[in-house]
């Protein structure tokens, strides 16, 4: 019978990993140790790299910032982000979560309080591309994280259990952003200048709180009684070992396969359909609806309410059934269909619903999609593959954006930039299904 070695110097017995009550309280005690706190600086990194795009319905007529400029302003981020993340996520392989976590949150956010100071395009463009340097390594390094804690079977429902950030963002961003903007003329500052001042506090303080608060390894887990440190590492040491003749685990070679490449494309097309909403659904609501701020920050926080939906329940449904591809390809189509009722029919309750498919699809493909590479690559590999995927995927928001507000000065409507991403939409679905099936994994895990 095969052993692992336990925490305490004791052999283990590999099968005794399979006591269920056992593998549930080791799992519900992890992820209520890690997921609340990663959960809250992922709201945090996330309302700071979006909060944008509330604060330009004061920011973009106060600094005289056309839509174009807006629009590229709001995704330099993505450059300084996708230089940068590679690097970090191999230096937080190196130093542990702990260290390089809590670094990323006290940068970005003293960066995010900077956006108070833009006085123009120069100073948007700068200190956008400087707060994506900061936060790049985040959020793969929470994937990667989580790779190290979460059996596979589980992995899916713990990636979805932080990011429900990202649709949760919005819920509490957009009403507290509205609320924020009508604080124009307090202390001479101007209502956006509030918004990124009292948004960009609260990660430097969880900057601090991951510093004394995470542990890098299941191994150093003292929260943990020895019987589940034991289970849990004989566990994930197991499913390393299972899959090693199919998992990559040197990133040199990782960069030569083509599935890490299909990979970053599907992501590229996912995020350019999430981001190209997220920044400009506030503008387009007031253009449509003739909103005040406090009503646009409430109908962006119900669109947050949907994805939150989407999310859930998608991540839950993949984990339960063991599929992943089509919970990724099924979302994308979703998102293609938004885009095209936004662009095609002209009536401001078809873009409402437009949207609402948008942020229902593009945030329900996150979870399921991450469970991929995580699948498909170890070690050094995992670091720094899921690091390229997602700095790469991410540039789509550089490129929607700028797109949307290029397309908008030049055509004077939105509809042009819509239907590009809702092809790019449709171009995601195609090309993850390449996985289906997959010849090394078979149905990916």
């Amino acid at each position: 019978m095969q052993t692992a070695t336990q925490t305490t110097g004791r052999p283990f017995d590999a099968a005794s990993g399979d006591n269920a009550a056992l593998e549930q309280e080791t799992l519900r005690r992890v992820s209520a140790r890690l997921l609340p706190l990663l959960f809250l600086m992922f709201i945090a990194a996330y309302l700071d790299r979006t909060n944008v795009s509330l604060a330009a319905l004061q920011m973009n007529r106060d600094l005289g910032l056309s839509a174009a400029v807006y629009g590229f302003g709001s995704g330099v981020f993505f450059i300084g982000y996708a230089l940068f993340e590679v690097p970090s996520n191999l230096i937080l392989a190196r130093v542990g979560a702990r260290r390089w976590m809590a670094r990323i949150a006290l940068t970005w956010g003293l960066l995010a309080c900077a956006m108070m100071f833009v006085r123009g395009p120069r100073s948007f463009y700068t200190v956008r591309f400087f707060l994506g340097i900061a936060e790049a390594g985040f959020f793969p390094g929470i994937i990667y994280y989580l790779s190290n804690w979460f059996p596979e079977r589980r992995r899916a429902r713990a990636i979805a259990g932080f990011m429900v950030a990202v649709p949760l963002s919005s819920v509490i961003g957009g009403p507290m952003g509205g609320a924020l903007l009508s604080f124009s003329g307090h202390l001479g500052l101007a209502g956006w200048q509030w918004l990124f001042l009292v948004e960009g506090i609260p990660s430097v303080i969880l900057g601090v709180v991951a510093f004394l608060f995470l542990t890098d390894r299941p191994e150093d887990a003292a929260w943990l009684s020895p019987e589940q440190r034991d289970w849990l590492c004989a566990k994930l040491e197991a499913e390393r070992t299972a899959r090693a003749h199919s998992s990559e685990t040197s990133l040199v070679r990782a960069l030569g396969r083509g599935d890490l490449w299909m990979l970053t494309a599907v992501y590229l097309f996912g995020i350019s359909a999430l981001l190209g909403t997220t920044y400009f659904a506030p503008v387009m609501i007031r253009e449509a609806f003739g909103m005040g701020a406090t009503g646009i920050g409430l109908t962006v926080g119900v669109l947050g309410v949907v994805g939150l939906i989407g999310i859930v329940a998608n991540g839950a449904h993949s984990d339960a059934t063991g599929e992943r591809v089509l919970h990724v390809t099924i979302p994308m189509l979703v998102v293609a269909a938004g885009y095209a009722l936004a662009a095609l029919v002209p009536s401001p309750v078809a873009l409402l619903a437009g949207f609402a498919l948008i942020y229902l699809g593009a945030n329900a493909f996150m979870p399921a999609f991450w469970c991929v590479p995580t699948a498909l690559l170890e070690g050094t590999a995992a670091a720094g593959g899921i690091a390229v995927i997602n700095s790469i995927g991410n540039l789509g928001g550089f490129f929607a954006p700028s797109l949307l507000g290029a397309l908008k000065d030049r055509t004077g409507a939105y509809a042009g930039g819509l239907l590009t991403l809702g092809v790019a939409s449709i171009a995601a679905a195609v090309v993850v299904l390449r996985f289906r099936g997959h010849p090394e994994r078979g149905s990916l895990p």
